[in-house]
Parts: C-alpha cells; structure tokens; sequence
C-alpha cells in the first residue's frame, strides 16, 4: 500500500502530503495517526523551521472519513465510543498544530471542507488556489460541525462563521481570503511556488526568536490586555538576551545581513 502521509524536506522546510487521493484525503483513524507522529517528531528537530501542509491529487482534504465512521456503528454501543475517540483525536491534532514550534502553512486546491476546512483554520498561514472552495458543511447531512467550529471562529468573524455552519454552504478562495480564513488566494499554477516563497521567507528568520514568536502570539491571545502586555513583554526582554539577536541588532545597525547560529 502507499503511505497514506509523505514527507519530504528542503533546506529548513518540511512538507507534508496527505496521501489519499482517491479518498479525496480524508481525515481516517489512520492519517490521524500518521500526522500526529511527524508533527511531534517535527518538533524535535532543530533543523525544521517551517512546514508546509498539502494533499495530493485533485483536492486538499474532505474531512473524515464518513465511510469509516459509518461502519463504527457496527459496534454494541452504536459507535459512540468510537466517535468520542475519533473527536478527541482529532482535537488533540488541531491543537498541536496551534502549539507546534514551527509555523505551519497550509497549501490549499480543490476543496478544504468540514475537519479539511478546519484543518486550514488550525495552520498559522494559509495560501490557496483561485477556485478552491471551503465550507464546514457537516449540517447538510444532519451532523453540526461542532469541532471545526473551534478553529474557525477563531480564525473569522462570528455572523461569517455562523453563515457557514448553519447554511453549509461554501466558499471560494477569494471570500476566505477577505474574511481571514486564508493569507492570499492565488493562480492554480503559482501555488507550490507562492507557498514556497512563503515558507522561504519564513525559515530565513532566526528560528528561535519565531518559535517564541508563535507561542506568545497563541497565548496572548487567550489574556486581559494587561496580562497580556505583562506577558509579552517579558518575553522580549528575554529574546533580547539571545546571541543571535544581539547579533542581529549589531547587523542591522551596521547595515549588513544577519548570521544566524541557530
């Protein structure tokens, strides 16, 4: 069988493929599975500093697996064990993605819908295809996308994110672009090479000075205005006392480019 996730680095950036085209890359027990363990491997290396999130064939991803939860009712207890399971899951790896250390950039084609569409909201970047559609339309089969319902309001507007969990409907890569769910749409043909030159810009950076940068962006955002200045602050002075940043700082007053160690 094919891996159903593969993965493959250059210079700093790792980049992940869902792998299942013909299932239209649905989020199985198993992809679950697979991209949880090469997030937290990702992790430790020192040598990552961006990841970039895509699927193969003709779409990003369409949510779960509704064949398999569907065989989950099998079960003696209806599958309600198993759908708990599967939530939690899928839960814990929108979350890591949030708590990564390195950003994460979503390349986005075809469609990004219900724990797909959420899978975008849960990446820090996101750059998509002209064309590409977006929806948590779950409701349309009598199912409220409840989880994807985290990540998207607090990616969108609250009337934005209620139109699109009650009505189904989607929306294409311009609309996502103007209300936040995405950085930029652009030309099918310019994707890879957009989200490359992202993801490029992105890993020049002094990778530890942005692993900081992204904890204390997620966690401020969860704080009073004041906790939040106290919070952060502290944070710079400590980043202040970084070699590498007062190497930076050295290099910027003397007008030339930076020498990152880490």
């Amino acid at each position: 069988m094919d891996e159903i996730l593969l993965r493959s680095n250059s210079n700093a950036i790792a980049t992940l493929t869902l792998n299942r085209p013909k299932a239209l890359n649905a989020l199985s027990e198993e992809m679950l599975t697979a991209l949880q363990r090469e997030l937290d491997s990702i992790a430790e290396d020192r040598s990552i500093r961006v990841i970039v999130l895509k699927g193969a064939g003709k779409v990003f991803c369409a949510g779960h697996d509704l064949k398999q939860m569907q065989a989950a009712r099998q079960a003696e207890d209806g599958g309600k064990t198993y759908f708990n399971d599967l939530f939690a899951q899928c839960g814990k790896l929108m979350a890591t993605l949030t708590k990564q250390p390195q950003p994460v950039i979503a390349e986005v084609h075809g469609i990004a819908t219900a724990a797909g569409c959420q899978l975008v909201a849960s990446c820090d970047l996101a750059v998509a295809a002209e064309g590409t559609r977006f929806g948590v339309n779950g409701i349309n089969i009598g199912l409220f996308c409840s989880t994807p319902m985290v990540a998207l309001t607090r990616n969108i507007h609250r009337k934005q994110a209620f139109e699109m969990l009650t009505t189904g409907d989607f929306i294409e890569a311009d609309r996502a672009a103007e209300i936040g769910l995405i950085n930029r749409a652009v030309p099918h043909e310019a994707l890879e090479s957009e989200t490359q030159a992202l993801a490029e810009k992105l890993a020049a950076k002094l990778g530890v000075a942005v692993k900081v940068g992204k904890e204390s962006f997620y966690q401020q955002l969860e704080m009073r205005l004041e906790e939040a200045y106290a919070f952060t602050g502290a944070n710079m002075a400590e980043n202040m006392m970084f070699r590498d940043t007062a190497q930076g700082v050295a290099a910027f007053l003397d007008k030339r480019k930076p020498e990152w160690d880490q």
